[in-house]
């Protein structure tokens, strides 16, 4: 139900879900060079993970947690945008695709809290030999969960589920035009890392594109929260 008690909490949790991005973004910058070092190869980044092995975990596990909560964010939204007291199908798909980005965006950062710390080990303990073997499985592991949770989920799947539910408030206007035109331009920002599929360079682009979701969250957050509403 639709309330103006109900409306200013999601604006309080979009902000705070907003605002969550930048806890991986300060413990990681500084721990391991992060977002920089994801696209360096296993004898950068896997001694960074050994020394910093505890900010690491913190640093990840925070963004599995903003990650998770993408999810709620965006069914959330759809609900507050509808126009009817039941979800619309393309709201109902946007909620999907939300779920479908916090699953895969999950399954991508579990390599940085299970595989990568055990290879970060094994390879600082290693012998040249050893050490040649586990940049081969860290390469590996590395591109698959790479392609799962930034590619599919970072980018395809959240670009999808911002641009249905932005298309339908530009359609239907529940919400102010901005907010709608906002979230298309965060739905193009995010769409651009999926590139990387192809084999194209986006470097930073992931963070990048994932701050203007932020962005857009937060400044819809602040506009639920303290909006006029009709009593």
């Amino acid at each position: 139900m639709k309330t103006v008690e109900n409306s200013k909490r999601l604006g309080l949790f979009l902000l705070i879900e907003g605002l969550l991005i930048f806890v991986p973004m300060i413990i990681l910058g500084q721990a391991i060079n992060w977002p920089d070092i994801l696209g360096e190869p296993a004898n950068v980044v896997l001694p960074l993970i050994h020394q910093h092995s505890s900010e690491t975990l913190i640093g990840y596990f925070s963004y599995m947690v903003y990650s998770i909560l993408f999810f709620p964010a965006i069914a959330l939204i759809a609900f507050n945008v509808s126009k009817e007291k039941y979800l619309e199908p393309s709201l109902w798909i946007a909620a999907a695709f939300g779920a479908l980005s916090g699953a895969t965006r999950s399954i991508g950062i579990i390599r940085w809290l299970s595989a990568m710390p055990i290879l970060a080990n094994l390879y600082s303990a290693g012998d040249n030999a050893a050490k040649e073997s586990i940049s081969v499985i860290f390469e590996a592991i590395n591109a698959y969960g790479g392609s799962i949770g930034e590619d599919l989920g970072v980018s395809i799947f959240a670009s999808v589920s911002v641009a249905l539910i932005s298309v339908y408030i530009l359609k239907n206007k529940t919400l102010p035009k901005w907010t709608g035109w906002f979230g298309t331009a965060a739905a193009i920002a995010i769409a651009i890392p999926a590139l990387g599929i192809f084999g194209i360079d986006v470097g930073v682009m992931v963070i990048a594109s994932v701050a203007v979701v932020q962005f857009w969250f937060m400044f819809l957050g602040v506009y639920l929260m303290f909006r006029k509403y009709k009593v």
